[in-house]
């Protein structure tokens, strides 16, 4: 019974989302682009706005599967373009905003969504683990804003800006990952004046544990499958029920947006009983440097 109360939910709110987007405009018409599209996160969030009608742009660098993903959508009666794109490398952002502009001419929402982690500690990180962590978690979404910008404004868009929990709280090993998401949820904030007037709005996205690969790749990008993930198993969320938040928050025009239950206690721990939350970190496993 309670499976399919969860299924009745899940299928209650998919069909609002539906119902509240047509009303606002049709959505076969509209673009959505969203980096990291290959996997976790960007994936589930790519067939969640598909399911809702949108025409998909799939961005990552692994175009194999990218192109999985694509079929995938196509299968369920979805569009789907992938457009590979390196975060790392601000032509290949600006050439795929060029690409979606040919292809489908013009763009409605982007999701900022590509990142990863670099693991060490303060003491153990070289300049290029930094230059490298920053590069990517805040360089590459802030460029992947700046070029879509211009199409957004035409269109009254919208912009998402995944950032993390990690954001707010001290996290060993991972202090220039989280310093890059701070960075993150301070551009949004920025964004969210700079873009008064211009009918775009900007939504910061903060998950707590949710299903990824990010224990499993090292700091010079390379994917290790055999890794463990440290994080609490029964803390982490499904992929397809943080895509199903996220995709509402960025409807809703929602400014910053905190989520899973864990992830707004810590934050509200760390904001309010800092020293408390100093303990249960330094008590908490932690990824491998």
């Amino acid at each position: 019974f309670l499976h399919k109360d969860n299924d009745i939910r899940h299928n209650i709110f998919n069909l609002t989302l539906v119902t509240k987007t047509k009303k606002m405009k049709n959505t076969n018409e509209n673009v959505v682009w969203v980096t990291g599209a290959s996997s976790g996160i960007g994936k589930a969030m790519a067939h969640q706005w598909a399911r809702l009608g949108y025409k998909v742009v799939l961005s990552a660098r692994r175009q194999d599967l990218l192109e999985n993903v694509a079929e995938e959508i196509k299968q369920s009666n979805g569009e789907a373009l992938v457009i590979p794109c390196d975060i790392l490398d601000e032509s290949s952002i600006e050439n795929a905003v060029k690409q979606i502009i040919n292809e489908w001419k013009r763009l409605d929402i982007v999701v900022a969504n590509a990142g990863f982690g670099v693991f060490g500690s303060i003491e153990n990180l070289s300049a290029k683990d930094w230059n490298r962590q920053f590069q990517g978690n805040v360089t590459g979404a802030a460029l992947t804003v700046k070029y879509a910008l211009p199409h957004l404004k035409k269109n009254n868009g919208r912009v998402g800006l995944v950032g993390s929990v990690g954001a707010y709280l001290p996290s060993p090993n991972l202090g220039a990952y989280g310093a890059s998401k701070a960075a993150i949820k301070n551009i949004g904030q920025t964004l969210q004046v700079e873009l008064i007037g211009t009918g775009v709005s900007c939504t910061t996205l903060h998950p707590g544990f949710v299903v990824s690969e990010i224990a499993r790749i090292d700091n010079d990008g390379i994917w290790h499958p055999e890794r463990e993930d440290p994080r609490p198993k029964n803390l982490i969320w499904p992929t397809d029920k943080a895509a199903k938040v996220m995709v509402k928050a960025i409807l809703k025009r929602k400014r910053n947006y905190v989520f899973t239950g864990h992830g707004k206690a810590v934050v509200f721990l760390q904001r309010w009983f800092p020293g408390l939350m100093r303990t249960i970190i330094s008590k908490s496993p932690k990824p491998d440097a």
